[in-house]
């Protein structure tokens, strides 16, 4: 449309609501009180049209996009998508790992997988799982620090030490509050990056236990305490709102749930692990 189309457009709708939504200033234009009260509303309306016909196309295209954290990504889900891929042979996954946010017009995301508190302006989150840790070494590590009881780690090699989840697993240990560490360590992007490290037996890392099962069942990682930590982190399956009734993100929702409640029937994990957070 020209300018002076828009001009023409806007004006009319001044009429219909019988105030100006803009303000005219020396050339410039800005939102006035009820521009300002309208916009928020009108966008988000917009932007459920522009959702409602993209969700007519969704299931056209045979791929679900699917962003995800490395800790989760790289362990506990690529170890089962396949699962998933087998109940639709008809369906293309994309498996995007990434730390950073997800912006999911802009990077063509179906649906995240997010660790936090929550809640998000505008995406609908369902929770998966309390973000759960305990130290994890190597068995060699166990041996030469004389690792007995936990509060050997304070003496022993850890990695990032000033981590305050540490402080957190000391005192769900019944250990003192550790001091200040006299260094800081060395602070890796994820549990990935921090199980290389272990594994080596380069230190003792926080890490959660479901993610590691087939290395701790082998033998090549160890979880020397049962005692484990209940971060103020969760694990969310998050996506846009209003996009409910798109086939392929709810039949990964409905196998991603059942795969949860699987780990909940083994007991691989506290039950207190799976109590989401009051919102309220």
């Amino acid at each position: 449309m020209t300018q002076a189309a828009v001009s023409y457009q806007v004006r009319q709708l001044e009429d219909r609501v019988g105030r100006p939504l803009f303000i005219r200033d020396k050339g410039r234009v800005r939102l006035s009180e009820a521009g300002r009260r309208l916009a928020p509303a009108i966008s988000a309306a917009l932007a459920d049209i522009a959702a409602a016909f993209a969700d007519l196309g969704a299931d056209d295209t045979g791929i679900l996009a699917i962003s995800t954290i490395p800790s989760f990504g790289g362990t506990w889900l690529s170890s089962r998508i396949g699962r998933f891929q087998v109940a639709m042979p008809d369906l293309a996954l994309r498996l995007a790992t990434t730390g950073r946010i997800t912006d999911f017009a802009r990077d063509g995301i179906d649906v995240a997988i997010r660790s936090g508190q929550g809640p998000w302006p505008g995406l609908h989150a369902e929770f998966l799982m309390r973000y759960h840790v305990t130290p994890v070494c190597s068995p060699g590590f166990i041996s030469a620090h004389g690792i007995r009881e936990p509060a050997d780690l304070l003496r022993a090699e850890r990695l990032a030490p000033e981590d305050p989840w540490w402080a957190g697993w000391f005192a769900a240990a019944g250990v003192p509050a550790p001091p200040v560490p006299p260094r800081a360590g060395i602070a890796l992007d994820s549990q990935l990056e921090e199980a290389r490290l272990a594994g080596s037996g380069f230190g003792a890392a926080l890490m959660t236990p479901i993610f590691w099962r087939d290395e701790l069942a082998a033998g090549t990682l160890v979880q020397p305490f049962p005692q484990v930590y209940l971060t103020p982190a969760s694990l969310w399956l998050v996506r846009p709102e209003g996009r409910h009734s798109v086939r392929k993100i709810e039949r990964f929702r409905e196998w991603l749930v059942a795969e949860m409640a699987a780990e909940r029937a083994r007991g691989a994990a506290p039950e207190a692990v799976w109590t989401p957070p009051d919102w309220s």
